[in-house]
């Protein structure tokens, strides 16, 4: 059995090489509410209360945009929706913890903290307080976002667009699935979900964010009776 502290390390290490696409993505965050006029307080606030960065974007774009605060916040709503599916994931490794130790640690839980946490769930399922490897994940993504968007604050306007900082973003989550890609099941999910984007991609409220998942899931859940 590893410690409490073991876990947490390993938690902090497992998430680090995420970091080298985490942080110039947090500091386009933090450049990109400036460029639109925002006061950095609110940019800073932004990533404090949201945390999160395509929902980050998609918010100041709104709002830059002329769109009301209910169309704003329920957009990031939508976006942020598939965190209801990695609780549902991750609810079996916490169903020991009470409410408000659920409540807390769901607020540090984003894409990477969670791939690789599940990731070392399924290895570890015997193992006690395997929510420390989730504090640790979801911890450190925290205090680097802070920093990084801190730093694209301050720093973000004067880096040449020529350094293809942008390219962080769709490089974070590349770096998320580029392990499943070995299996032919999950690359069949990936593409179905990919592909599904993009049909539904007009849908009112831009749903197709929600819908396209739900159709990978419903693949999944095909493809696991199949192999049974």
């Amino acid at each position: 059995m590893l410690s409490k502290k073991q876990l947490l390390t390993k938690g902090i290490l497992d998430v680090a090489p995420h970091m080298l696409s985490v942080i110039p993505f947090g500091i386009i965050c933090g450049a990109i509410g400036i460029e639109l006029g925002f006061n950095p307080y609110l940019v800073y606030a932004m990533s404090i209360i949201i945390f999160g960065g395509a929902s980050q974007i998609v918010f100041l774009q709104l709002l830059s945009g002329g769109a009301s605060a209910l169309i704003a916040i329920t957009s990031v709503g939508v976006i942020n929706s598939r965190h209801l599916l990695y609780g549902a994931v991750l609810s079996e490794y916490l169903e020991k913890l009470s409410f408000i130790k659920k409540l807390l640690i769901s607020y540090l839980i984003v894409d990477q903290g969670f791939a690789e946490s599940n990731k070392f769930f399924k290895k570890n399922k015997t193992e006690e307080n395997l929510h420390y490897h989730l504090i640790g994940t979801g911890g450190t993504l925290w205090v680097c976002w802070q920093i990084a968007t801190l730093t694209g604050i301050i720093l973000g306007s004067f880096v040449p667009e020529e350094i293809g900082l942008k390219f962080a973003i769709p490089l974070t989550f590349i770096a998320i699935v580029v392990q499943d890609l070995k299996k032919m099941d999950h690359v069949l999910v990936m593409f179905v979900a990919g592909i599904s984007s993009l049909i539904f991609f007009n849908a009112p409220f831009k749903s197709y964010i929600i819908i396209a998942p739900i159709i990978a899931l419903l693949v999944a859940a095909f493809i696991l009776r199949f192999k049974k």
